[in-house]
């Protein structure tokens, strides 16, 4: 059994603030025996209209979080941060950024996943519509990242909502899936629990789904409650306080291949054209 560890956080547009609390939570992870951390979305700044802006820092906060992990010798998912580039390296010549969610090892990075479904809605709250597509552009390409304790199907917040995309990280041989998010606190408390839970039992990997909690300036009000689910769709562990906090469970891949074993849904199921 490996454990994994879920973090909450409460990220404002103070850069060096928030990395102290990064720090801080990935030393509490270390003295749990943790291998893996996973921050929310926005972990490193939470500051709208400044995404271009933190994304010319790009670079640099990677170097910062893989020394972070090399020091601690503990596996980082780098919630999301802002990039001005595309994995090929070419420069968005628009002013859009990609939002960005990186897995980091000890040795450095491993994987990169570009968000491919933007959240373009109307939320009753403060904020009213949201329009990602204004300011980011999706990601088109889905990514695996192999680790000593499973393969991870990286998921960003609003991916949550498209089952398609878990079953095809889980044909691809995720065991894990982890769901960086700033889920607003109207669509949070609606279906925030529900998501993780539904694409777990979806999927029968475990999900990982880490979350801002809190307000983020004037307006911006987020659902937090990170948690972890198993791989039968059962909630391991839910964050129930406001503020900063960690959990950390346990995952067993002998027992998710038995769950796998007793109901295959990959091989049961069928695509149908209505």
């Amino acid at each position: 059994m490996t454990l994994l560890s879920v973090v909450q956080m409460n990220s404002q547009d103070d850069i060096e603030l928030n990395f102290s609390i990064i720090e801080s939570l990935i030393q509490q992870s270390k003295d749990q025996a943790a291998e893996l951390i996973v921050f929310p979305e926005n972990f490193v700044c939470f500051a709208a209209g400044k995404q271009r802006q933190t994304a010319e820092q790009f670079e640099s906060i990677q170097k910062r979080l893989e020394d972070l992990a090399h020091r601690h010798q503990i596996w980082i998912i780098a919630g999301t941060l802002p990039c001005p580039y595309r994995p090929n390296g070419s420069i968005i010549s628009d002013g859009r950024v990609r939002t960005v969610s990186l897995c980091i090892s000890p040795e450095g990075t491993e994987a990169r996943y570009d968000k491919i479904h933007l959240f373009d809605v109307q939320v009753g709250d403060a904020v009213g519509g949201y329009q990602e597509s204004k300011f980011f552009e999706p990601g088109d390409e889905t990514i695996i990242a192999k680790t000593p304790f499973g393969n991870i199907g990286l998921m960003v917040c609003y991916d949550l909502r498209f089952p398609e995309l878990a079953l095809t990280l889980r044909q691809q041989g995720a065991n894990i899936l982890t769901a960086p998010a700033a889920f607003t606190y109207t669509t949070g408390q609606l279906h925030w629990q529900l998501l993780l839970q539904a694409r777990a039992m979806d999927s029968q990997c475990y999900v990982l789904g880490a979350a801002q909690q809190g307000w983020h300036g004037q307006q911006r009000q987020t659902w937090g409650h990170a948690a972890i689910t198993d791989s039968r769709g059962q909630l391991l562990q839910m964050v129930n306080t406001e503020g900063h906090a960690l959990i950390t469970s346990a995952i067993d891949l002998t027992e998710q291949k038995t769950i796998r074993l007793s109901m295959p849904l990959m091989q049961h199921r069928r695509l149908l054209n209505y």
